[in-house]
């Protein structure tokens, strides 16, 4: 068998979306998990990708997220939209919001999605690049499961509780970032633990609180902030925001819940819509092409925007394909043959 092999971007989403369907999510479900596992692979962002699939079935197979749920949308005509996920997954709901979002961010010049009881495992910069193409700024933010410890100490209390942004561009490609609050993504570790290598140091302590290098050790410990007290403050004020806020758990009410971390967090999230046309609109500026002029001097020294590798890997898959191991192939053949019996073995 050979080490490496592609399939097209439309291939495996046909692939990952008949997975979930056999699985037992509902078409629509399963299309909207699918699309963001597909685009994670898609963008080489591996720890949000097909590695993803088996934590989904996982929750499925626990009984723990609903595989039929309908998003509920209640929108009272104010700022603060709201949407049920029914403890569903978090995709879903987002995009059953998305349209009226971005038309109050439209007419108001500022709106929020509170997303209610939702189980949340992909990347955010989703939901900020869909309200980019819409013309909107966006951030997006949510809790996880307390694995992080705050700066100045040891115990698991924060999550990984990644925020994301993003600026509309007239180019092909919006202005986005994405990142955990932590050093590094959990999953990011994960990998590390299944390829059989060292994590980086500053990424994480062991149960004693000392620092290792060990993903096993690290995955038993806890994890760390970026940057220190910033990011352990920036990371408190996700777990406000997007948890305390909303009346939804933060990370260590989620990971009570759950009862451990071997399955996907249930929780809240919190995406926040500015018009920049309407924030502009007195100045007789051009928000964007103001923008522009930033973002332009940026790259003109050589400097590289967040997400361009991102984007020029999807660049890349579009035209040829996705490589994948000879494992990750096996292991799609497995799951689409057997579904939910394929964890038994």
């Amino acid at each position: 068998m050979a080490e490496q092999q592609i399939i097209s971007v439309d291939g495996l989403m046909t692939r990952v979306q008949a997975i979930f369907e056999k699985s037992g999510l509902s078409r629509d479900n399963a299309h909207a998990v699918a699309h963001v596992i597909v685009a994670g692979e898609r963008d080489h962002c591996k720890s949000h990708g097909i590695y993803r699939i088996e934590g989904c079935l996982r929750v499925l197979a626990a009984g723990k997220v609903s595989p039929d749920a309908v998003p509920q949308v209640h929108d009272s005509g104010k700022a603060v939209i709201e949407v049920d996920a029914g403890g569903g997954f978090s995709n879903p709901a987002f995009y059953a919001a998305k349209d009226t979002l971005v038309a109050r961010a439209r007419e108001t010049g500022l709106a929020a999605l509170v997303i209610r009881d939702c189980l949340h495992f992909s990347a955010l910069w989703h939901d900020v690049e869909a309200l980019a193409e819409a013309g909107l700024a966006s951030l997006s933010m949510c809790p996880s499961y307390s694995f992080v410890a705050p700066a100045g100490g040891k115990e698991p209390l924060l999550g990984t509780n990644p925020i994301a942004f993003g600026w509309p561009r007239p180019g092909p490609h919006p202005y986005v970032f994405d990142f955990a609050t932590s050093v590094a993504a959990r999953g990011e570790i994960e990998l590390h633990r299944r390829a059989g290598t060292p994590i980086p140091e500053g990424w994480a302590v062991d149960k004693d609180g000392n620092p290792t290098t060990d993903p096993d050790a690290a995955l038993d410990g806890a994890m760390l902030t970026f940057g220190a007290h910033k990011g352990s403050a920036i990371s408190t004020m996700v777990e406000l925001l997007a948890g305390a806020m909303l009346g939804e758990f933060m990370s260590k009410e989620a990971l009570d819940f759950m009862g451990g971390g071997g399955l996907l967090p249930r929780h809240g999230a919190l995406v926040l819509a500015l018009d920049p046309q309407t924030f502009a609109k007195r100045s007789g500026r051009d928000p964007i092409a103001e923008g522009e002029k930033l973002l332009t001097a940026i790259s003109g020294q050589g400097a590289r925007l967040p997400s361009e590798r991102r984007f020029s890997a999807r660049s890349k898959a579009l035209s040829e394909g996705i490589v994948l191991t000879a494992a990750e192939m096996a292991q799609l053949d497995r799951f689409e043959a057997e579904g939910l019996a394929a964890l038994e073995g």
